[in-house]
């Protein structure tokens, strides 16, 4: 079987520099970082702060050529994925096994269609709670990574990647049905990354306030709904299995959405809301708490850009 000696990264957010750091703890330079010169200049300045580990990963610029890697990892959002995707030009190859750690049920397709990779392996996180400042990484769990291939085989490819996972002492879960395990997470991603940005609201809140979970169930049960519809047929234990999951995330810690939302940016509801709206006008099933989020959402999202722009006058 061969093996993976040469990966390539891109995106550096929280998920993206846990795992990249413990690739590079096992392939030192053989772990190539894509990122474009301003993010390199302020990398370099002063090193990663990961868990307490400063550390200075191998930079490349998107336009400098290099050899496809053996694997590529995609850790950016949804919004950049598809700059992403062009500035990995140089480092896919045909045989190049590719994982997506996106959010959303999206990435992947997308991915196909400009490269036609046939060595995608669908993935996906869960359970790190990893949060970002400045150039410090912190989390008080890793997680785990799920992947396979979307036909349910144990390919050299899911293989492979298990080998350097193993080296690299990254959880990782094959599940049975990945594309099952997608919409799982993308079911409670619906449900607590949006409620969580509209309210402002670490893990505690979730864990504490009984109706807040309640709500965030019903965004959940609006992707159940429409999971039936599409032939993934999500149910109750699918809702269930997310119950003590987040009541183990650090009770400070963020999603990605709050994150977003607390530093002004762009979120990911477009691939949230947005994609449960739109498949809900496509199959006929109401729902009405993500025509709110969807709604709520880019409304805070401008606010957070005038702020900006007031503070920056």
């Amino acid at each position: 079987m061969k093996t993976i000696k040469h990966v390539s990264l891109i995106g550096l957010g929280a998920i993206g520099s846990a795992y990249g750091s413990r690739l590079q703890a096992v392939l030192g330079d053989s772990l190539t970082v894509v990122a474009n010169e301003e993010r390199i200049n302020k990398y370099q300045s002063s090193g990663l702060e990961v868990d307490g580990t400063v550390f200075h990963f191998n930079y490349k610029l998107p336009q400098a050529k290099a050899e496809p890697a053996d694997l590529v990892i995609f850790a950016v959002k949804n919004a950049e994925l598809s700059q992403a995707i062009a500035d990995m030009r140089y480092h896919i190859g045909p045989d190049t096994i590719i994982l997506s750690l996106l959010n959303g049920i999206s990435s992947e397709d997308e991915i196909f269609e400009a490269t036609a990779n046939s060595h995608i392996l669908y993935s996906m996180c869960v359970g790190i709670d990893a949060v970002r400042t400045n150039n410090k990484i912190r989390f008080s769990s890793i997680g785990k990574i799920c992947y396979g291939e979307k036909n349910q085989t144990i390919s050299e490819d899911v293989r492979m990647v298990k080998e350097i996972f193993d080296k690299a002492e990254i959880p990782y879960e094959i599940p049975e049905n990945i594309w099952h395990t997608i919409w799982a997470k993308f079911m409670f991603n619906v449900g607590v990354n949006q409620t969580s940005a509209v309210l402002r609201a670490p893990y505690r809140f979730f864990q504490e306030i009984p109706a807040l979970h309640e709500w965030m169930e019903q965004a959940m049960y609006e992707v159940v709904a429409i999971s039936e519809r599409v032939g993934v047929n999500l149910t109750d234990e699918d809702v269930n299995r997310y119950r003590p999951i987040l009541m183990n995330l650090a009770p400070d810690g963020q999603t990605s959405m709050l994150q977003d939302v607390e530093a002004n940016r762009k979120t990911e509801v477009d691939y949230f809301a947005g994609k449960v709206c739109e498949l809900g006008k496509k199959y006929g099933i109401p729902t009405p708490v993500n025509d709110q989020l969807y709604t709520m959402i880019p409304i805070i999202e401008e606010m957070g850009m005038l702020e900006t722009v007031s503070i920056q006058k």
